[in-house]
């Protein structure tokens, strides 16, 4: 049965935040056009006014990870009403200069950097708190729907924008962007969220990072994932970063001409996020990639030719609609492939391969415009579109995964005869298995999908060993550095991963459930080793 995205305005906190991020995002685009238009007139490089995109992105590559480790550790809603309130004031800032006179094109490049380091740092904790606010089986229509947020604003915006730049000029542009930060700030101050229950102290930001970085390089769809949306990026970016250009060089507009191409382009967005479902019923993941990739390509060519007004917004919607299609897709795909202690940093590492590539694809379109000039660098970019929906073939998009995801919460600490405290280490721990020879080739199966769970939820040095003796002993080996790591390894554990080791509790012939022993290291032997504890 076919579900509307528009299901989940049912949750109201969904729908206030959602309420709240238009009026926010109507501002940010009102101010997009002000900055962009701005550069055109303080600037005479062609480089300078793709830079402008680059300094709102680039942000997004350098800091999105740090952000994710930080939306996993810490209250996602304070870290977004923090950033909320910077950007105010960043924004604040350069409507003042411009007010004054004093900008100038490194200074406007420089603020515009600030607003997009603040937009790194919300991000992940908006996108993963999606998935706290509704539910898994309506994710993906959360997700449509905020790119649909964003769009909806992109169909008037722009051209709000354009009036507000061409009547009152771009510092009003940027007021104006003060004012609509409040409406997602008094949203987010009324959202009244439970802290999560701890058990275990907060991880440490370093070993937080590098334990995202390990999970992702272990998950083969991320991977996929985080490569084709780099290549997205790195050739679609190209339609935002020449799009000023476009319209002052092609179709010899003005600022109002740049909102209304723009405006056409999130019609095409919203309309994207509506058929997101129908889409996703009729085709397979990588098909609406690819189909993505060859209808932005499609709009780059012709785009590139047109000099009508009509023409460029016809295929600029016709690019709207591509372009949502292939990141809510991403998106999502990233949220459903990802237990939630790991999410925020599974999709910074998302948003670092899709925005550095559109801040790097600027720096690149910028320069192939100041040589070949606007339409020979949109020519350009729609063979690079080509090329990256035809490199599914070899980086096929994978389909939602159909793991169960959710953490089981059934582990409990073993009794010890030490004194085990949380920095006691380093630990190892062997898992004894009794398996006969008939079920060897089916153990090592389960093993090997075990040894990746193991790897991925944190544990070190794995290895799987057979007694030459008695050759239906195997024994599991892996390494911790620390006893609260091994209690956060297993407190991971998803209930998928459980299924494994249920199958492998069945395969074993010993007259209990297999024997887990737990040892701490020693490198040297002190003079006062370790005390049992004492028995009462």
């Amino acid at each position: 049965m076919r579900t509307s995205p528009l299901v989940v305005f049912r949750y109201h906190t969904f729908r206030s935040l959602w309420a709240a991020s238009l009026v926010s995002n109507l501002g940010t685009l009102v101010e997009g056009i002000g900055a962009a238009w701005l550069m055109t007139s303080i600037a005479t490089s062609h480089e300078m006014v793709a830079l402008v995109q680059t300094s709102t992105t680039l942000p997004v590559m350098i800091f999105a990870f740090a952000a994710g480790a930080l939306a996993d550790n810490f209250d996602r809603r304070r870290i977004m009403l923090a950033t909320q309130l910077l950007m105010l004031c960043v924004s604040a800032a350069l409507a003042f200069l411009v007010y004054a006179g004093a900008v100038t094109p490194w200074r406007l490049l420089s603020l515009t950097f600030l607003i997009g380091f603040g937009w790194a740092l919300f991000d992940p904790s908006w996108n993963a708190s999606m998935g706290d606010i509704v539910p898994r089986e309506h994710l993906q229509s959360a997700v449509a729907l905020n790119s649909m947020s964003y769009n909806l604003m992109r169909s008037i915006g722009p051209a709000i924008g354009g009036i507000i730049v061409g009547t009152v000029g771009a510092a009003f542009a940027f007021l104006f962007n003060v004012f609509c930060y409040c409406a997602l700030i008094i949203a987010l101050w009324q959202w009244k969220t439970e802290p999560a229950r701890k058990l275990l102290p907060r991880e440490p930001f370093s070993s937080a990072m590098a334990t995202g970085i390990r999970y992702v390089l272990l998950s083969p769809n991320l991977l996929r994932v985080m490569c084709r949306s780099l290549i997205f990026g790195l050739s679609a970016g190209a339609i935002l970063a020449l799009l000023p250009l476009v319209a002052r060089d092609q179709l010899e507009g003005t600022a109002t001409t740049f909102g209304i191409i723009l405006c056409f382009f999130g019609l095409g967005a919203i309309c994207g996020a509506l058929l997101i479902n129908r889409v996703r019923e009729a085709l397979s993941n990588e098909s609406v990639i690819r189909s993505a990739f060859f209808i932005l390509a499609i709009s780059c060519l012709f785009l590139a030719l047109s000099k009508h007004l009509w023409l460029s917004c016809l295929l600029l919607m016709l690019a709207g609609v591509g372009w949502v299609q292939a990141l809510s897709l991403f998106n999502v795909t990233v949220q459903l492939s990802t237990p939630r202690w790991v999410v925020g940093r599974a999709l910074s590492l998302y948003q670092t391969a899709v925005f550095g590539g559109i801040a790097a694809g600027s720096w690149i379109w910028g320069e192939l415009a100041d040589t070949w000039g606007v339409a020979g660098a949109l020519l350009i970019a729609s063979f690079a579109l080509v090329f990256g929906g035809l490199i599914g073939i070899v980086l096929r998009q994978p389909d939602f995964e159909t793991l169960n995801l959710h953490l089981t919460n059934k582990f409990s600490e073993p009794v010890l005869q030490l004194d085990a405290r949380l920095r006691s280490g380093p630990i190892t721990v062997t898992v004894y298995y009794f398996i006969d020879q008939d079920d060897v080739a089916e153990f090592l199966g389960l093993m090997a999908l075990r040894r990746i769970a193991r790897l991925r939820d944190g544990a070190r040095q794995w290895a799987l060993v057979r007694d030459l003796e008695e050759t239906q002993i195997w024994t599991e080996n892996y390494h911790v550095r620390t006893w609260v790591e091994y209690a956060r390894h297993n407190q991971r554990q998803t209930r998928s991963d459980a299924e494994i080791v249920a199958r492998l509790e069945a395969l074993h012939r010993g007259d209990s459930r297999p024997i887990v022993r737990h040892k701490t290291e020693r490198q040297s032997v002190a003079v006062q080793g370790d005390t049992p504890l004492k028995s009462h």
